[in-house]
């Protein structure tokens, strides 16, 4: 799994955090180092504070075939402590003994074992799980979805040739790592694939723009933040890849990065369950509001509700489903793995999109908040708030349906503005560039939108502005 940190060549400043820099010598050794102490465990934690760490107490739970909990850092203490009990891990591994859980499991300290160990006798087998990542609990207590050792490899060998990622690579990021973009693609991608890795910490404007690099991973709200630093997004000049996911990126946003940076921004699509599975490539051509193409080895297909397959036509829209060697095991339950409920071998995403004719993919959104059916007609989520992030004073825009006596659903929009912008003069604008009855019926101004630690919109948290 990790064989450019294993058999690659030696390098000085394989990763680099602001103040500290590691070769990749001195990150194997470390990494060892907690693989001899881990060894044998059934599964262990980490609280995943972004830093070298983290990134050491991960490589080395891989090294050792013990599975790895992240704990986000700013993890409330009931998450934590649903983490710790339903994880079962036998330890956690943190620096900070304030923050440990120290009531319900036994700490080791990460930078207390910062020397060179030895390689185990055995790497782990493929099969073996490798990850447990927790979801973001938007319909109950977060479940912990496991992950094995061959889901990781396939995915980034995926990314590889998609992305024409090398060991030539400088990657800049400064995601959180306790999710799939940040520590899988983010740190386990490098360690991998090659290259260096400079993590930012914060994913701050400044930092990208003064951070040489080949390849930047953000987030939309990243990359909103860099498309109003002029300068910094200038910057990103020297880049060859800039890469957004784990939410929609607005077009505008895509377009004002392409006008300063030079180049327009891979978007990508995936979940924790399945990993990264579709991606525009380095390549080829990249669109706004789309996705792109399956990666090497994963299919996908549109659904309905009754279960029937919708043809790939650009307009037809249904529920994603993908297949191939990035799924997950299962879900934790108890002392065992709960195998997840595939239809025909496929992975129901619970997403909502299209497809065209030429293969690319549109995510519109999740089923449960972005597929609006009102009066008959379904309308993605997605389509309106682009259309409304075209007005010059909008900033934001989330939109959902709320109930409605005659039609069903009514299309709601809550928008974060600037000036004395009016309601009923964004239903108009909206109804002057999609049909009627895609227009919002109701328009609310807020001070901001509720959003996750990945700056995802929380649209379950609307209906109660």
């Amino acid at each position: 799994m990790l064989t450019a940190l294993i058999t690659g060549d030696d390098l000085e400043d394989a990763v680099s955090t602001p103040g500290e820099t590691m070769s990749r010598h001195e990150l194997l050794g470390w990494a060892c180092a907690i693989a001899e102490r881990i060894a044998g465990a059934e599964r262990v934690a980490v609280d995943a504070k972004a830093g070298l760490p983290t990134i050491a107490a991960v490589t080395g739970a891989l090294l050792a075939g013990v599975p790895i909990v992240p704990i986000p850092p700013d993890a409330g203490e009931l998450e934590r402590a649903h983490i710790l009990r339903d994880s079962q891990a036998a330890l956690l591994l943190a620096d900070d003994a304030a923050r440990a859980g120290e009531s319900l499991v036994q700490r080791m300290g990460i930078s207390d074992q910062k020397q060179s160990g030895s390689m185990p006798p055995e790497l782990p087998e493929a099969k073996r799980p490798a990850l447990v990542l927790y979801t973001s609990g938007t319909t109950g207590p977060p479940k912990g979805v496991v992950i094995s050792h061959a889901a990781l490899a396939a995915g980034l060998d995926g990314l590889a040739e998609a992305w024409q990622w090398t060991a030539e690579d400088t990657l800049v990021h400064g995601l959180p790592l306790y999710h799939v973009h940040g520590l899988v693609l983010g740190v386990l991608g490098p360690l991998r694939l090659g290259g260096r890795l400079r993590h930012t910490i914060k994913p701050t404007p400044q930092l990208y723009g003064g951070t040489p690099g080949s390849m930047y991973f953000g987030v939309p709200t990243v990359w909103s933040r860099i498309a109003n630093a002029p300068e910094s997004a200038r910057a990103l000049r020297r880049a060859r890849l800039l890469v957004s996911g784990s939410a929609p990126l607005p077009a505008p946003v895509f377009s004002k990065i392409h006008e300063l940076s030079g180049q327009a921004p891979v978007e990508r699509y995936g979940m924790t369950e399945t990993l990264i599975t579709v991606s525009a490539r380095a390549d080829g051509e990249r669109r706004a509001g789309q996705v792109g193409l399956p990666l090497s080895g994963v299919r996908t297909r549109l659904v309905d509700e009754s279960a029937n397959v919708l043809p790939h036509d650009g307009e037809s829209i249904g529920t994603l489903q993908v297949a191939g060697p990035t799924l997950l095991d299962g879900y934790l339950r108890g002392d065992g793995i709960e195998a997840p409920e595939l239809v025909d071998g496929y992975f129901p995403t619970g997403d909502v999109a299209t497809v065209g004719p030429d293969g690319w993919h549109r995510i519109v959104g999740r089923a449960s908040t972005d597929l609006i059916k009102t009066g008959g007609y379904r309308v993605g989520a997605g389509e309106v708030e682009d259309a409304l992030l075209l007005h010059p004073a909008v900033r934001e825009a989330a939109v959902i349906g709320t109930p409605h006596a005659d039609l069903g659903e009514q299309v709601t929009a809550f928008v974060v503005a600037s000036g004395s912008l009016k309601p009923d003069e964004l239903i108009v604008f909206v109804a002057e560039r999609l049909a009627a009855h895609k227009r919002p019926r109701v328009v609310r101004l807020v001070d901001e939108l509720p959003r996750n630690g990945m700056g995802k919109v929380q649209k379950k948290l609307l209906s109660g502005f």
